[in-house]
């Protein structure tokens, strides 16, 4: 299972880690993964997602996943992810 982030994209970063007599070795900053259900207004449904604890922010300040989706760009989305939003594109047109 990748380390990346479903909705945000955000993946592990690398970086030093700088030691008290300032030795310094590579390391790997890694996101704030959690496994969270979703639950779209538009189409009635809970998705389980891997998404960082930012883009839990994120969507609850958006208003929802339904609100964070149409707004977001689909390079940054996964395929899951676009899927969930090409689902509730088409339930909105058909509403």
């Amino acid at each position: 299972m990748s380390r990346v982030c479903e909705l945000s994209g955000k993946g592990p970063m690398s970086g030093n880690k700088i030691s008290h007599a300032n030795n310094k070795t590579r390391r790997r900053f890694l996101p704030n993964l959690n496994e969270i259900t979703l639950i779209s207004d538009i189409l009635g449904r809970s998705f389980q997602l891997r998404i960082t604890a930012a883009a839990l922010r994120s969507v609850d300040h958006r208003g929802g996943l339904d609100a964070f989706l149409l707004k977001a760009k689909d390079d940054e989305l996964s395929s899951d992810a676009l899927a969930i939003k090409k689902d509730i594109l088409k339930a909105k047109a058909a509403a």
